[in-house]
């Protein structure tokens, strides 16, 4: 692996860091910021800000408008953009949303692009992707999906709940994961203002970086044309795997900016603030912090990029987004840790961002699957005989 990066991408992401510090940045204390996540009007402000620059949905592929990026490109600009609690969303990158177009392009139709994934592609909506449910439903382990999809003349109905889908409060589009009658399981496409849909609230969380925040959601005989099957039938969890494998190291990149941020506020402070007589980078408990934080950062860097390597290789890359993901989110919320400690009374309030990426990161541990899931598959590979 080449580990420079080429001229195109230092410009890249030059572009990407001063449109975050200029134009993403200073709107982190607008009120349009809810306990639930940025409001529609502000997602709009933002990206109306990186249509102008170029940067709006830089993953997709050029024909959509977007800027086709390898998987190194994307930990470039990704890493970039997470600097900013509000940056994946300005570039219309963030979760769900980013990983529910890299399998819509991948497997959706001509008529569904037009429909659902153009307009998600250039910010008119935003989507959902229904998974997770109840228990005793799927969670981590998919297998255990509860809700049913029953074939009614052209129509499939579906029925049952889901929980914890981001994004679902003003969605205009979900991807919804059901049962068939032979045990298998299919994605579905539905419009999310329809009859058969209801949200039942919208759940208090920790983090407050996803727009719509994250719901409870019925469905109550929803009706879906066969013709609004997301790929073929019976295939849904595989493409779930599709969609998971790189949405999982994207998570990575995206948070070790937020992680970056969050060092780099706590390094400022710590070059100003004095006790006992020195300012405090110079007390080997906080320097040496600090250090363990850029070490940290390092071995996420590499990680993330080898694991985008293999996948721009074309290879499946599933075992390395999986290792990525543990090594990634245990790392990088150290690194968050730290700073908070660092800044002491100033990292657990307002008066620092460093408190809202505490709040938003810790959900990345269980996010696409709880480390502890990861590593139990990890240790099965190595129990048949296998390495990692």
């Amino acid at each position: 692996m080449d580990f420079c990066l080429s001229p195109p991408q230092r410009e890249l992401q030059a572009r990407t860091r001063q449109f975050i510090a200029e134009q993403v940045i200073p709107l982190e204390s607008d009120p349009r910021r809810t306990p639930h996540g940025p409001t529609d009007e502000l997602r709009r402000a933002l990206q109306d800000r990186a249509r102008q620059a170029g940067l709006l949905t830089p993953h997709a592929a050029t024909s959509l408008g977007g800027l086709g990026l390898s998987h190194i490109d994307k930990a470039i600009v990704f890493e970039e953009a997470g600097y900013s609690p509000l940056g994946p969303l300005a570039l219309n990158i963030a979760a769900p949303d980013e990983g529910n177009i890299h399998l819509m392009e991948l497997v959706a139709t001509p008529a569904q692009k037009d429909r659902w994934l153009a307009p998600l592609v250039a910010g008119d909506i935003r989507s959902c992707f229904c998974m997770t449910e109840p228990a005793p439903g799927a969670g981590s382990d998919p297998s255990m999906l509860q809700t049913q999809a029953r074939l009614e003349g052209d129509h499939y109905v579906i029925r049952g709940t889901k929980i914890h889908i981001t994004g679902a409060v003003g969605a205009g589009v979900g991807i919804v994961m059901a049962r068939m009658e032979d045990g298998s399981a299919t994605m579905f496409l539905a419009d999310m203002d329809q009859p058969g849909i209801r949200i039942e609230r919208q759940l208090d969380a920790l983090d407050s970086c996803f727009a719509g925040g994250h719901a409870i959601v019925h469905f109550e005989g929803l009706k879906v044309p066969a013709a609004n099957c997301l790929g073929t039938i019976g295939q849904g969890f595989r493409y779930a795997q599709v969609r998971l494998a790189p949405a999982r190291l994207t998570h990575c990149m995206r948070w070790l900016g937020a992680a970056r941020r969050a060092h780099d506020t706590a390094v400022a402070y710590a070059r100003e603030r004095e006790a006992f007589g020195q300012v405090l980078v110079r007390h080997e408990g906080v320097g040496f912090m600090l250090a363990d934080n850029e070490m940290d950062m390092h071995a996420a860097r590499l990680t993330i990029w080898h694991a985008a390597w293999v996948l721009d290789q074309g290879e499946d890359g599933g075992h390395e987004s999986s290792m990525a993901k543990v090594l990634c989110s245990e790392a990088q919320w150290r690194v968050v840790d730290r700073s908070v400690q660092v800044l002491g009374g100033r990292g657990v309030t307002d008066l620092s961002i460093v408190a809202t990426i505490f709040r938003d990161m810790r959900a990345f541990r269980i996010y696409d699957g709880p480390n502890e899931t990861h590593r139990w598959r990890m240790g099965r590979r190595i129990a048949k005989g296998g390495t990692t």
